[in-house]
């Protein structure tokens, strides 16, 4: 493949090798160069289903535990560094919803016999908890004013009016928004959305003078986490960083990453999972039948009973969105259906 693909084809003249000397046609290697030729999206659009059908068609009829007749993941609490839950046996975290094909396999996921699924995701949690740890009032004021986020910013990154933001900036509004958490650089903004080196500078400088005090707070992130060694999230969990005093600017580049996005990303997990105490304590307090049976990052689903459906929705939604106080409203989308695609 990678003789066709770097020999043949020419797709890119510095296509790197690995160490035994063969290229690397690995899928990041491979987006790189998806707009150069149709036989790239072909391969890529093949491994998609080989994936899909091995780690799911295959394999998910064959962990059907016999006695119960359901699926049973196993929920990891001290695998992830983020203090994420992590899900394995299988994986129910990575089933994918953006393709049409990875859209077919949620819809095999139903309720118990005769009950209703229901699921309910917070809504750009991490982008809420960025405004609320930076205080950047510009920030803040977009989600109390219940804005579009994405069109909001672009709206002050492109210096337009709301209404006037193309599809395309707010795609990009959207890539900046969720690429500042992860502490993108302008070279990863410009593989991610095909632009040159200079507009994705611009874009990241028009960013950071959009909103101020999030730039000011990555640096704070950084900062603290050189001098104590650890990041904490919101609860006061810690994220240590043995790395972030590295001599190696490889090394270190990584660890400050981590240091801006671990107090992010860990306090949605720890808000995720206060809210899951509270709800199946609620649920057993009230004596319900109906039962929460999938966590997946910032979603929680259930099996649930159809006279309980106003009361299960009323509960969940309550307790997630009281999880925690922050300076931005915490909001829970929420959907029912018969399957785990309708629902979401």
């Amino acid at each position: 493949m990678g003789t066709i693909l770097f020999e043949r084809l020419r797709l890119d003249p510095k296509a790197k090798r690995t160490a035994t000397g063969q290229y690397t046609t690995s899928e990041e290697a491979l987006e790189r160069i998806r707009h150069k030729s149709p036989i790239v999206e072909k391969i890529l659009e093949y491994r998609r289903m080989r994936k899909l059908s091995s780690t799911y068609i295959d394999a998910l009829p064959k962990l059907i535990n016999p006695r119960t007749g359901h699926i049973h993941t196993s929920f990891n609490q001290t695998i992830t560094a983020t203090g994420r839950l992590s899900s394995s046996d299988p994986n129910l975290q990575n089933i994918p919803v953006r393709t049409a094909a990875g859209r077919e396999i949620r819809k095999a996921f139903r309720p118990e016999a005769g009950q209703l699924f229901f699921s309910a995701d917070y809504s750009q949690v991490e982008l809420r908890i960025m405004a609320h740890l930076s205080g950047d009032e510009g920030l803040i004021e977009d989600f109390r004013l219940g804005h579009d986020i994405h069109a909001a910013t672009a709206a002050k990154i492109f210096h337009k009016a709301i209404d006037e933001v193309t599809r395309e900036e707010r795609s990009r509004a959207k890539t900046a928004n969720f690429g500042i958490i992860y502490g993108i650089t302008a070279f990863g903004l410009t593989e991610r959305l095909g632009i040159s080196r200079t507009e994705a500078k611009q874009l990241i400088d028009n960013y950071f003078a959009t909103y101020p005090r999030v730039h000011a707070y990555m640096q704070e992130s950084i900062d603290r986490a050189r001098q104590q060694g650890y990041t904490t999230t919101l609860l006061g969990r810690r994220c240590y960083l043995r790395d972030i005093n590295s001599h190696n600017a490889t090394v270190r580049g990584l660890a400050e990453r981590v240091a801006i996005n671990a107090p992010i990303q860990g306090s949605a997990a720890d808000i995720i999972k206060v809210a899951m105490v509270r709800i199946f304590r609620r649920f057993h307090q009230e004596g319900l039948r109906s039962r929460m049976i999938l966590q997946v990052h910032d979603e929680l689903n259930f099996s649930v009973v159809p006279e309980e459906r106003e009361r299960v929705e009323e509960i969940v939604i309550s307790e997630m969105q009281g999880a925690a106080d922050l300076r931005v409203p915490l909001i829970a989308d929420s959907g029912w259906g018969d399957n785990w695609l309708e629902a979401h």
